[in-house]
């Protein structure tokens, strides 16, 4: 069963241009593939982000169109991202995507990871 939902995190218009230019330069079929994102444990936080290409959704998984991706999401990765939003910029913070949590209350110095 897909459940679906549009509230846990945002995608802004930087973000999906650069994830389409990605998917094009990896060649990525985004008909057959989803884009999974995940809270995993790691980095000098204790939490870092996960950001991919996945062929496979569980029935669990959260789904949410954001222009010509498929985004997926794993339920407890959902309660860390939740109010979230997903950005990219190539200024002086650094080139690459961004997630900007309300959530975290603590970052660590490279923006890889985050605490709660």
């Amino acid at each position: 069963m897909d459940t679906t939902t549009d509230k846990v995190i945002q995608i802004t218009d930087a973000a999906v241009a650069s994830l389409r230019q990605t998917a094009q330069r990896e060649e990525v079929g985004l008909a057959t593939t989803y884009l999974r994102i995940a809270v995993i444990p790691g980095g000098c936080s204790g939490l870092t982000y996960d950001l991919g290409w996945d062929t496979h959704k569980n029935d669990s998984d959260l789904l949410l169109e954001e222009g010509p991706f498929r985004v997926i999401i794993d339920q407890r990765s959902a309660a860390y991202l939740s109010g979230s939003t997903l950005d990219f910029s190539d200024g002086l913070e650094g080139k690459g995507f961004h997630f900007h949590n309300p959530q975290a209350v603590r970052n660590c110095a490279c923006g890889e990871s985050f605490g709660l």
